[in-house]
């Protein structure tokens, strides 16, 4: 039997956006780590993600803004015109010391995906992609390149027809939409937050046909996120018979997480990924957002252990304690960790009601597919 395998690379040991920036911390590292100190990562379901090259990268982003990148990269500075037309070293899209490495690397990763899927890998995992802002010409929301739309694009090269890619990130997925939109053999199914950055992804927006858009209330819980399972995701994804499906999962919607306001459990993702898994025959799990070091870790290595058929403890040992107890903030005055996030990978259930205001977008969705 074939079995799931994670793509990682040490580019992300250390690699930071800088002191003051969101994603100053530790992320795919820290699932590597947890993964080798449960014995979840064996030789023979690792690969080490290939630097994607110009060439590669030019089937979508202009040959002017890799240019940019790779310079950016080298000097360590932008002038005034390249920030203006790229928007690199802003704020939100600073000049780091991997600036073209570390994306080109999550580029890189889910192309050798695209590669181990068409050769018969059922499943699999590079939690450094899902960077789905990214335009053709320039960053976009901590997103230089938009490994998303490369996996997309590269997997339409190693043969897969119908793609579905589902999202639920709390950011929608501007990038890929700008990408795909109006594109019949692509599904895209996007939730996310309301009246949250980039603005787009409106319950009317269907990008031409083949775009679904869920605008999601504040403090989503797990019994609502159960609802849109249901009643959106699913009957669009059967009803788009994919023959590869991509989940980005962002793990900002989750509660903990300082850059939204949902309020998810990591046991809904898992959900979302269990419910997803027999509707093709193909699946490429990525990363996305995430910024609470913590909460992001524990939901994208029990990700892994559910793609990968491994049991979740009720308790972490040791040594995957101290991995947690190791990170932190990086700076700032957020609050030290709940205790549970030090020790076990699952969150207690967070259920609630299904809230009025949800339903009506549900049912518009529902009443969508069945027009």
């Amino acid at each position: 039997m074939t079995l799931p395998i994670f793509v990682g690379s040490a580019v992300y040991r250390g690699s930071s956006y800088g002191a003051t920036h969101p994603l100053r911390v530790p992320r795919v590292s820290t699932v590597m780590d947890l993964g080798h100190a449960l014995g979840w990562l064996p030789p023979a379901q690792y690969r080490t993600s290939p630097r994607a090259k110009p060439a590669a990268l030019i089937h979508w982003h202009t040959p002017a803004y890799i240019a940019a990148l790779q310079a950016a990269e080298a000097q360590g500075t932008v002038s005034p015109e390249v920030q203006a037309r790229h928007h690199l070293g802003t704020l939100s899209n600073p000049i780091f010391p991997e600036i073209y490495a570390r994306p080109a690397t999550g580029a890189g990763g889910v192309m050798l995906a695209a590669e181990l899927l068409a050769s018969g890998t059922p499943a699999v995992h590079v939690p450094g992609g899902g960077t789905h802002h990214g335009l053709p010409d320039r960053a976009n929301g901590f997103c230089y390149l938009n490994d998303p739309v490369l996996a997309i694009l590269a997997l339409r090269r190693a043969g897969f027809a119908r793609i579905a890619y589902v999202d639920i990130d709390a950011h929608h997925c501007d990038g890929v939409q700008h990408g795909f939109a109006g594109d019949p053999e692509t599904l895209l199914v996007s939730t996310h937050e309301e009246g949250r950055w980039p603005f787009t992804g409106a319950l009317s927006d269907d990008g031409g046909g083949n775009c679904v858009n869920l605008p999601l209330p504040r403090g989503l819980n797990d019994t609502e996120m159960r609802a849109v399972l249901h009643q959106v995701i699913l009957p669009h994804v059967q009803a788009h018979r994919p023959d590869v499906i991509l989940l980005q999962a962002g793990a900002d919607s989750l509660e903990e997480d300082p850059l939204a306001r949902l309020s998810l459990s990591n046991r809904a993702y898992i959900e979302v990924l269990r419910a997803l898994r027999p509707l093709a025959p193909r699946l490429l799990l990525l990363g996305g957002g995430g910024y609470n070091p913590w909460s992001v870790g524990r939901c994208w290595t029990a990700l892994w252990a559910t793609l990968a058929g491994y049991e979740i403890p009720d308790t972490l040992p040791d040594a995957a304690q101290a991995i947690f107890r190791a990170l932190s903030w990086g700076g700032g005055g957020r609050p030290p960790p709940a205790p549970h996030l030090l020790t076990t990978l699952l969150d207690p259930p967070r259920e609630g009601p299904l809230r009025d205001d949800l339903r009506p977008r549900i049912a518009h969705l529902a009443a969508r597919l069945r027009a």
